[in-house]
């Protein structure tokens, strides 16, 4: 146990001085190299030779710990032949055409403990950047806005710390973005929703303060931002994302108002999960609407009023969780996708396990819910989005939901 805080000092210290030692992108590139090329070494271009600068600082200086040996092998200037480093030649129309390159680079679930030092910028080929499941520590360069065709960055299970890393708001081809288990706090950046992202993985964090009104601009087909302390309103935006959105799960993110009938218009989602917020008032009969949900997670709230007929018969709803609020109507059809216990602690009739009469007696005797007290803003319609820029056109492994190395959300969250 001291060994493993030993190590974690050692590394929140070496990440530390490092963000202290790189005050702007300028410096970090004038800066001496951090270990020394072999001059006899004929590298086939300059963007390998950088890749073998970035990885051995890496190696030799910010990682402390490699129990599995992923990095045992990197050795030499052949980078390609690196444990966990992928090559691809540079893209047509692209400078250096046809060159070898570090295209990606996958150390999942090597328990590494170390740090993301400032020479990783010089890997400007990457496309891939996979580290879930280690222990690296810090803060994540600013240099990183040099990788500007990377389409996917996992950095989640780890130990990173800070605010949200802004610097992925300037990467322009990101698509895949996994910051989840890691300790980032504060806001999220309202121009992270206006990115073409595709996957926004941020559950697991420190984050505060309420989601931004322009929350329902992103594109996203899955947004995980669970397990966070938002508070505030469930926006109303998010009908805006009615053509891409598939999955959201809001949980346990502390969201205080009324459902907004505009989730009525997320017609493509088939998971939708706002469970243990405090959530008040009815649930709105727009729900209705969404004609394609097969979770549905409005659990541990404090809705009241009947669940609307409407819910129950949507053709592919195969699961309605409505347990722990102040419902006082379920009609029969609900029997069909609310399973044993999940409507359990309301204040139904004729249903077991409910909450006291005294309990509910007490809860109704509040004056009613009045929604437009909570100053959520309305619901703006904006214009579609320009066509998104090119994807990189090198090997890419498949984003969520296809099979994917990242570490899977908890089963509750599934």
């Amino acid at each position: 146990m001291r060994k493993a805080l030993l190590l974690l000092v050692l590394c929140c210290l070496a990440a530390a001085s490092e963000a202290v030692a790189v005050v702007g992108e300028e410096e970090a590139a004038s800066a001496e190299l951090a270990v020394v090329v072999d001059p006899s070494w004929r590298f086939p271009s300059q963007r390998l030779r950088d890749a073998y600068v970035a990885l051995q600082t890496w190696k030799q200086q910010a990682i402390f710990s490699d129990p599995r040996n992923f990095t045992a092998d990197w050795v030499g200037p052949g980078v390609c032949n690196y444990t966990g480093v992928f090559c691809a030649p540079v893209p047509r129309g692209e400078p250096g055409a046809g060159e070898l390159a570090v295209a990606g680079i996958d150390l999942n679930h090597g328990d590494i403990a170390g740090y993301l030092p400032s020479e990783l910028g010089l890997l400007a080929d990457l496309a891939l950047l996979h580290l879930n499941s280690n222990r690296f520590c810090g803060l994540v360069p600013a240099t990183f806005r040099r990788l500007r065709v990377l389409v996917e960055l996992d950095l989640s299970n780890n130990r990173l710390v800070g605010a949200f890393p802004a610097v992925v708001l300037d990467l322009p081809a990101l698509k895949f973005l996994d910051l989840r288990f890691n300790d980032f706090e504060g806001a999220i950046p309202p121009e992270l929703f206006d990115r073409p992202l595709d996957a926004i993985f941020l559950n697991h964090n420190r984050l505060r303060s309420p989601l931004p009104d322009n929350f329902g601009n992103s594109p996203a087909s899955v947004i995980v931002l669970a397990d966070n302390s938002f508070g505030g309103c469930l926006p109303a935006s998010l009908g805006n994302m009615s053509d891409t959105l598939n999955e959201i799960l809001l949980i346990n993110n502390g969201l205080d108002s009324c459902v907004p009938p505009e989730v009525g218009l997320l017609r493509e989602v088939t998971v939708f999960d706002v469970s243990f917020n405090a959530l008040v008032g009815p649930l709105p009969q727009q729900v209705a609407g969404m004609r394609k949900v097969e979770q549905l997670d409005v659990g541990h709230n404090r809705l009241s009023g009947a669940v609307p007929e409407a819910i129950c018969a949507l053709p592919r709803l195969k699961n309605l969780t409505i347990s722990y609020n102040f419902f006082t109507g379920e009609p029969p059809s609900c029997a069909r996708v609310v399973p044993p216990d999940a409507d359990r602690r309301n204040c139904l009739p004729n249903r077991p396990a409910q909450r006291t009469p005294q309990q509910c007696a007490a809860f109704y005797s509040q004056p009613p819910v009045d929604c437009a007290a909570f100053q959520c803003k309305p619901f703006v319609p904006v214009p579609p989005l320009p066509p998104p820029p090119p994807a990189y056109p090198g090997p890419l492994p498949p984003v969520y939901p296809m099979p994917y190395a990242s570490p899977p959300p908890p089963s509750h969250y599934r």
